[in-house]
């Protein structure tokens, strides 16, 4: 494997008034990135924001956690860590009018790798309400 990790996930919901401490009740686990629109706030760095949350905000990711150039593991991961599916997220995502997605770093500068998302997890996110993004980097 690369010094590089080529592959990673982040898991985000978001919704223009989305309050981080119901997601993070609801799942059980503490945000990587929690932002409420309107409000400055933490950066990946450390840093408060110097501009306002452009839109609310709740993710988790893989990175750090898991060391794989391959989509699967990180996730598996993020399905175990946030205990997916779950029957009533649906729902919960439209009372709030809230949106949620799988969002996958490739980074494929060769060209000859191909993401590897199974087939299950696209079928849970869908019936769920979700979507797998992938954005490949080249």
């Amino acid at each position: 494997m690369n010094a590089h990790q080529l592959a990673h996930v982040s898991f985000s919901i978001t919704s223009d008034d989305l309050d981080p401490e119901i997601w993070t009740r609801y799942f059980g686990v503490a945000p990587d990135t929690a932002i409420v629109k309107g409000k400055q706030f933490m950066t990946p760095s450390g840093r408060l924001s110097s501009v306002p949350g452009r839109v609310g905000l709740w993710g988790v990711r893989s990175e750090g956690a898991v060391r794989s150039d391959s989509l699967e593991p990180h996730l598996r991961y993020l399905i175990d860590r946030l205990n997916l599916p779950r029957d009533d997220l649906r729902q919960l995502l439209e009372d709030k009018g809230a949106e949620m997605r799988f969002f996958c770093y490739w980074y494929n500068e060769s060209g000859d790798r191909v993401p590897d998302v199974p087939d299950d997890i696209r079928v849970m996110m869908e019936g769920m309400g979700g979507t797998v993004e992938i954005d490949e980097y080249r």
